[in-house]
């Protein structure tokens, strides 16, 4: 997804666990923030309830990008922050309309 994002022009920061993406957040404040559920320290719920209570990660748009795709881990992933709740494997098309829909949102 990473290499996809980077070639459609967008500018893409990886972090492969909870502790690291948090670190990133607090230091970039990104606007867009494509999360997995399953990561190895921690849950992406704890995670994007981190994000939410750091300075600038307020209005983030918070995607949840995983393979848990029932309605509970929907209503899970509402409840923790996320804005939106992607199912991997995740349409191309749909990840760039959540990233327009964000944009415009900032008027970017």
């Amino acid at each position: 997804m990473g290499a996809l994002l980077e070639m459609s022009g967008h500018a893409v920061r990886l972090a492969h666990d909870g502790a690291a993406a948090l670190a990133a957040a607090a230091a970039q404040a990104p606007h867009v923030v494509f999360l997995d559920i399953g990561l190895p320290d921690r849950s992406g719920f704890e995670v994007a309830q981190a994000m939410r209570a750091l300075s600038g990660m307020q209005d983030a748009t918070l995607v949840a990008l995983t393979g848990w795709g029932a309605e509970q881990d929907r209503k899970r992933s509402s409840e923790a922050g996320f804005d939106a709740h992607l199912t991997k494997p995740a349409d191309f098309d749909s990840v760039e309309q959540l990233l327009r829909d964000a944009a415009a949102s900032r008027g970017l």
